[in-house]
């Protein structure tokens, strides 16, 4: 690799799923375990790793998911330097900032073995993108799945302008990044949270409409603040947990953006109560992004970034050495914003 003079790379990884605290180690690795870049490909110091649900997932075995290398370098995104650039990329050059997403690949697939939570990695060119000037690494770092996952989930189905969306959960990373690129495109919105700090996390975006949904009745809190019409858009959270709630919310022609089902993995769809509105049902994978929308999503989010009208929030920062740590603050569900590794 060019530029690199050391001989190991200092790296998080784990040989089996299971408890963070059980199974993941920090250490050095070889070199040529982690590559050089081929032609479409560039060569990368990290860093900072973003932790996501996605991530903790993988590593833990949820849902019966397997191992599918023998030793795994874990998290899909991140941000850092371009090192080295292979054969037939433009647009790059050793120097340039930038993030990246899908390290590993998505769901269902072997992927690769080598995502972010290391000094270097080598990633396809087309996964790699400036950061812009406004933004740190750390912050950069969350951009992948969180808000690109958020640009699908609110625009695939056209504008939001003058329209109200229901975003549930949105003091988490991807609500908090749906509520405020609905607010961006002149939509009204009404968010959901579980606590008051939260309340104020997603206030502090410009949502003024907050329900407290543990201590509020959420379908006559919706109903009331839209005069009995419900809302024009959805973004949730937790399809399954939500779904006696969201079929009583939705006006005629109205779209359900879920991104996870996580507390009901296999709802039960109650068929007419969407049909009779002409709801539509969207489940947005954020892996699974096409070229078209990962190209628009990107142009709007570096758009409100150098405009300065992006926050982007980090509730922790951790050394590489204390990724266990990390992970468990992901999994355990408290964190107000993306939890980061610091890769020095």
């Amino acid at each position: 690799m060019s530029g690199q003079t050391a001989s190991l790379v200092r790296a998080a990884w784990y040989r089996e799923t299971g408890p963070a605290s059980s199974v993941l180690e920090v250490g050095d690795l070889p070199d040529g375990m982690i590559g050089t870049p081929g032609p479409g490909d560039v060569a990368l110091r990290i860093h900072a790793s973003g932790i996501n649900p996605a991530d903790v997932k993988r590593r833990a075995g949820w849902g019966g998911l397997s191992m599918t290398h023998e030793l795994i370098v874990p998290h899909a995104d991140g941000a850092g330097v371009i090192e080295a650039v292979g054969e037939s990329v433009t647009g790059f050059e050793p120097g340039d900032r930038v993030w990246m997403r899908n390290a590993q690949g998505g769901y269902g697939e072997a992927g690769r073995a080598y995502g972010t939570a290391a000094e270097r990695i080598c990633l396809p060119a087309e996964q790699v993108f400036k950061l812009p000037s406004s933004l740190d690494f750390a912050a950069g770092a969350c951009l992948g799945i969180p808000a690109l996952t958020a640009y699908d989930a609110v625009f695939a189905d056209g504008s939001v302008g003058g329209k109200t969306v229901l975003v549930t959960g949105a003091a988490g990373a991807v609500g908090h990044f749906a509520a405020q690129f609905a607010l961006s495109a002149g939509a009204r919105v009404i968010a959901t949270v579980s606590d008051a700090e939260k309340a104020a996390h997603v206030q502090s975006c410009g949502v003024d409409d907050i329900i407290m949904r543990h201590d509020e009745d959420v379908v006559a809190r919706v109903l009331d603040l839209t005069d009995g019409r419900g809302v024009d858009r959805v973004v949730e959270v937790d399809f399954g947990a939500n779904l006696e709630a969201t079929r009583r919310l939705l006006k005629p022609h109205s779209v359900v953006a879920a991104y996870s089902s996580t507390a009901v993995p296999e709802p039960v769809l109650p068929y007419y109560d969407f049909a009779f509105c002409g709801a539509t049902l969207r489940f947005v994978q954020g892996f699974l992004l096409t070229p078209d929308v990962l190209s628009n999503a990107t142009t709007f989010i570096d758009g409100l970034a150098e405009t300065g009208k992006l926050q982007v929030a980090i509730a922790a920062r951790f050394p590489l050495e204390r990724i266990a740590e990390a992970h468990e603050m992901v999994e355990g569900g408290t964190a107000i914003g993306n939890v980061v590794i610091e890769v020095p």
